[in-house]
């Protein structure tokens, strides 16, 4: 490895060029601030590794793959899964793992920031709905999310940027069933265009929101931010693995120490240093970044960093119908969800809820896969009358349960394993709690009910799947006692107060929402205090 380089000092360092990341260096910079961004990946490719919209599947088995495991891409970490029940799905490089998110866009419940207020369960957020509100606003502009506002099991939606998706055969057939049965249901609203705007092109329904959007339709921040955000002269470092933050004798951040593409170590100095490397990457970076001061990582005083992980099990239960649905033609991301069991109802044995979206199953390719028909092979004598039940005759409810945090489901730094440029790996230690296999199982009954209810002659469920560990939440989390939390309600790390983590990491409960909205929404507003707050802030001489 060659020697250390410094670069020129920034206002700010953000490590992460996803949503969090993205956000923040929007603000920043037109505040006036210099800005540099580390990225550990590079560009997505929508170009050379789809060979045409025909094959778009093919891609998803390897390059567009969600399970670093299985990518093994350079800018992948070491995550060893052995004793956790779900595996992390994450895409390092320049917009994060929205690259690969189906674009599902929902708000947080003002519930879900009170959840021991109201059931005596984990923690109270250190901030509220309305305080959220305003960012949600501005967000929703940002990221270009279609919708039909008016829900009447939310709270004051006025207006989304643009129409909503349709809700094609799939989502009217469930709309119908749920009027029957006297459930809730709802439009859903998405991260996708439904009509040019700023950087995305009109959605033309290939449904293959999940392995890179070609027509850049779907609100990932490669798109929405950061072809704007270089024009405005933040300087984005791609292909950078961050090793190290540095601190002074005060305890305050000085710089980054990362590792180029090169293979040169280099050094970013900073008034601000903000984490945005998500929930496994955020702790991580944190617990190598050890000193005299900070002999167990980073702001960990309270010893909380790492800890609290949660994943959102998540279950589907699949419908076969007689009808012709095509659910192929349509976005991937909700055509219509429904939020009927998401409160908290004491008499079910259980706390707090689920939200329920509409998932389309896909093409031929997908017919085969274990996602989202339970895990069981179909290869055997009945493989082809199988695929034809299946292919454009089914739909599934896809169930995000909320998940409570728990302080031994955590990650640790893995010494036994080093990525490509010699830091160790992480371990996720997680076990899926009683509460939250109770709140699936009920979830997955009702699920099943509402298929039936539409004419599903026959009903596959996957009470919960592995390979579907989206949302990484809760490792690095906020309160107001700088004893049990690592930052505050404004992010700032309460032992290190140029340092602001805004990615999902901070969250104290994980809601049973869909996390980028929220994320987006809670990192303007950091960025936004962080601004408010530059003439007082205490910087490194």
């Amino acid at each position: 490895m060659q020697h250390s380089a410094a670069s020129e000092k920034a206002d700010v360092v953000i490590v992460g060029a996803g949503p969090a990341g993205a956000v923040a260096a929007r603000k920043f910079v037109e505040d006036g601030y210099r800005v540099v961004c580390i990225e550990q990946g590079d560009w997505p490719d929508y170009t050379e590794s789809h060979v045409a919209d025909e094959y778009l599947e093919l891609s998803a088995g390897k390059q567009w793959n969600p399970q670093p495991s299985v990518r093994q891409a350079f800018s992948d970490y070491p995550i060893d899964t052995t004793e956790s029940d779900v595996e992390p799905l994450i895409w390092n490089g320049v917009g994060g793992s929205t690259v690969m998110y189906a674009g599902i866009w929902m708000r947080l419940m003002p519930s879900d920031f009170r959840v021991r207020s109201l059931d005596g369960v984990a923690d109270d957020w250190p901030l509220s709905y309305e305080d959220l509100a305003p960012y949600y606003e501005q967000i929703e502009r940002d990221f270009g999310v279609s919708g039909y506002p008016g829900d009447p099991a939310f709270p004051d939606i006025d207006a989304y940027p643009m129409k909503p998706a349709p809700i094609g055969a799939a989502g009217r057939m469930m709309a119908e069933a749920h009027n029957r049965l006297g459930w809730h249901w709802w439009p859903g609203s998405n991260a996708i265009a439904t009509e040019d705007y700023r950087n995305q092109g009109a959605c033309v329904q290939r449904g293959a929101c999940m392995w890179g959007c070609i027509n850049k339709s779907k609100a990932s921040p490669d798109v929405t931010h950061w072809p704007d955000l270089l024009n405005q002269g933040v300087r984005l470092v791609t292909r950078a693995t961050a090793q190290e933050i540095e601190t002074d004798s005060r305890g305050l951040a000085t710089a980054v120490v990362y590792v180029d593409g090169d293979g040169v170590t280099r050094r970013q100095e900073a008034d601000l240093v903000v984490l945005a490397a998500n929930g496994l990457g955020t702790p991580r970076l944190l617990q190598l970044s050890t000193s005299k001061r900070f002999p167990n990582g980073l702001a960990n005083g309270s010893g909380m960093v790492g800890k609290r992980l949660m994943m959102h099990p998540f279950a589907t239960v699949v419908g076969v119908f007689d009808e012709k649905l095509d659910p192929w033609k349509s976005v991937w991301g909700q055509p219509i969800y429904s939020l009927e069991f998401y409160e908290t109802v004491k008499e079910r044995g259980f706390v707090r809820g689920a939200k329920w979206n509409v998932t389309p199953t896909g093409g031929p390719q997908s017919m085969t896969a274990a996602f989202p028909w339970g895990g069981k092979s179909i290869w055997g004598e009945r493989f082809h009358e199988t695929v034809r039940e299946r292919l454009g005759h089914s739909l599934a409810w896809g169930i995000v349960a909320e998940d409570l945090p728990e302080e031994h489901n955590r990650v640790e730094l893995d010494h036994s394993t080093r990525d490509g440029s010699g830091l160790p790996g992480v371990k996720m230690i997680y076990r899926t709690s009683k509460n939250t296999k109770d709140l699936l199982a009920f979830n997955v009954d009702r699920a099943a009910e509402s298929l039936r209810e539409a004419g599903a002659s026959q009903t596959i469920v996957a009470p919960m799947i592995r390979e579907t560990g989206w949302h990484i939440l809760g490792t690095a989390t906020m309160g107001n006692d700088p004893g049990s939390s690592v930052v505050d309600g404004y992010g700032r790390a309460h032992e290190v107060p140029n340092l602001i983590i805004v990615d999902g990491s901070t969250w104290p409960t994980s809601s049973g929402m869909n996390p980028t909205p929220t994320i987006a929404a809670f990192s303007l507003r950091a960025a936004e205090h962080a601004v408010a707050q530059r003439g007082s802030q205490a910087v490194a001489s």
